[in-house]
């Protein structure tokens, strides 16, 4: 997704955050777009430590903000407030995992509050992981299956691509290295660490693939966060 968004000529912005927000990041700098990450440190920490390289390549490919002076460590009260200026900073919020209880749902109010658009993906209601995503949805966020349901509700704001959805690659068609991934997917569940292992790639590169693949409808996610193929497509 966060690569799609950026080919269509959106600023990616999220937390540099272990999982989905390291994905976020990754994708738009691969696909040569801006980013940017909102840290709840001060900005000569890095947090979590994993992730100084990719501290380094948002930096270059957009920026690093922080509210927070110099020497701030890592503090759980921090993030809450991290999550505002994110919301605060974008056009739109996108939830694509969130429990009852995420810090994703902090975001989601934030943006509401400050008049920007909600998006949220569905997931099986089996899902615990799936259910914040669910409430926001009955509260009016904008369902959202493919990278054109995105884009065409932002196609007025500056930067966006016009007629991105009607390009000639099928929304729902993965790139070679989703396919890459998706020959070891078995149909029956998969964990993420056997993909990992499998596949040679990064954690975080395997979760940004394993979402793509699940939102075009090629992996499913279980209750116990592993992975099971759904389509025949090698």
């Amino acid at each position: 997704f966060a690569a799609a968004l950026s080919t269509a000529g959106l600023t990616i912005t999220s937390g540099l955050a272990v999982g989905i927000d390291a994905a976020s990041h990754r994708g738009a700098i691969d696909a040569g777009g801006k980013t940017v990450a909102v840290v709840g440190t001060g900005l000569d920490q890095v947090y979590p430590r994993r992730h100084a390289g990719l501290m380094d390549d948002v930096a270059r490919a957009g920026a690093v903000v922080s509210e927070f002076p110099v020497g701030t460590p890592p503090l759980p009260g921090h993030f809450p407030r991290r999550n505002r200026i994110i919301s605060g900073l974008s056009t739109g919020v996108l939830v694509v995992e969130a429990s009852l209880r995420s810090g994703s749902l902090i975001t989601a109010r934030a943006a509401l509050d400050q008049g920007r658009e909600v998006f949220a993906i569905p997931g099986s209601i089996h899902n615990p992981m799936a259910r914040g995503c669910h409430a926001l949805i009955k509260d009016g966020a904008k369902l959202v299956e493919t990278v054109a349901d995105i884009v065409e509700e932002l196609s007025g704001f500056a930067g966006t691509t016009a007629g991105f959805a009607a390009s000639g690659v099928p929304v729902d068609r993965p790139d070679p290295t989703a396919l890459r991934l998706l020959k070891y997917v078995a149909w029956e569940p998969t964990s993420v660490d056997t993909l990992v292992t499998a596949s040679g790639m990064s954690a975080d590169e395997v979760a940004y693939l394993l979402l793509d693949l699940e939102l075009k409808g090629h992996v499913e996610s279980t209750p116990t966060g592993c992975y099971c193929r759904t389509t025949y497509d090698e």
